[in-house]
């Protein structure tokens, strides 16, 4: 066998690999797709090959429309992904810069501590946090929403290796011109960093969207539910609708989907420059 061919072999291998594991990927979603059309009896059938409805029924997605607020699920969804991006990238943004490039005492400690946040699992948070919310009398409000991702540990180090990553020239020569340390940060480090933040809040947005604990526990009135916790309240005790429930997931489904054709180019090159995975 030459090179060339073994080349070529070696390629159709892995491109069949990656096709089968992307048709695994897309199962569930499919699945999804396929239950929301079906009745209840279909759905709920032990019989491995009932995949298709026998009848495409679309009375599932006019129950949960007509049920279920979407424009104030989706405001309320928006709006909490709007303000997680913006102060996660915000206060990330200045903490990595002074974690990166200044030198003040404690240092090390602060960031060590930084670094102990990350390998808590977040949940250990959630009576604390809801204690701090609860005293400030914010339950069932976006800013009850917003309150654990004011701040992010990830980003912090996320952006404090990017800040390490540049030469030290820039600041003299901005140090030379006049520049004063914010003026630094703001004007010649900060725009340096873009894909990172773009990184950064590509993270943040999935993980806003996706989170369900604690809107769950925060709030309690359904005018203040994100779409994840709404999506939660359709599981019943005994029972449950699986056609409207896969319905309404799939309706959930379309912000994210926009978002991600929109700005699918700084999603690619967030992802790529990060080097990370969802």
């Amino acid at each position: 066998m030459s090179l060339k061919t073994k080349r070529n072999t070696q390629k159709i291998l892995v491109h069949v690999i990656l096709i089968i594991f992307s048709i695994i990927m897309l199962v569930p979603f499919i699945w999804m797709m396929l239950t929301a059309f079906k009745s209840v009896g279909e759905a709920t059938s032990v019989n491995p090959f009932v995949i298709f409805p026998s009848e495409w029924k679309t009375d599932a997605f006019t129950a949960v429309w007509k049920n279920m607020n979407f424009f104030l699920l989706y405001k309320n969804t928006l709006l909490l992904i709007f303000w997680r991006v913006v102060c996660a990238c915000l206060t990330a943004t200045m903490a990595g810069y002074a974690f990166g490039r200044l030198q003040f005492k404690g240092k090390n400690f602060m960031f060590s501590l930084v670094l102990f946040q990350m390998m808590i699992p977040g949940q250990l948070f959630i009576i604390p946090q809801y204690i701090m919310v609860s005293g400030m009398k914010m339950t069932n409000s976006i800013f009850a929403l917003v309150f654990p991702g004011l701040v992010t540990a990830f980003g912090t180090f996320l952006l404090k290796q990017a800040y390490m990553s540049l030469p030290k020239d820039l600041e003299e020569a901005a140090r030379l011109d006049g520049c004063n340390i914010f003026q630094t940060f703001l004007r010649i480090m900060a725009p340096l960093t873009k894909s990172s933040m773009i990184a950064l809040g590509i993270f943040t947005a999935v993980f806003a969207y996706k989170d369900l604990m604690w809107p769950l526990v925060v709030n309690t009135s359904a005018a203040k539910m994100p779409l994840s916790a709404a999506l939660a309240t359709m599981q019943g005790q005994y029972s449950s609708n699986y056609p409207q429930l896969m319905a309404a997931s799939l309706i959930a489904c379309v912000p994210m989907i926009v978002l991600y054709l929109i700005f699918q180019k700084q999603f690619i090159e967030g992802i790529a420059t990060s080097g990370g995975k969802l």
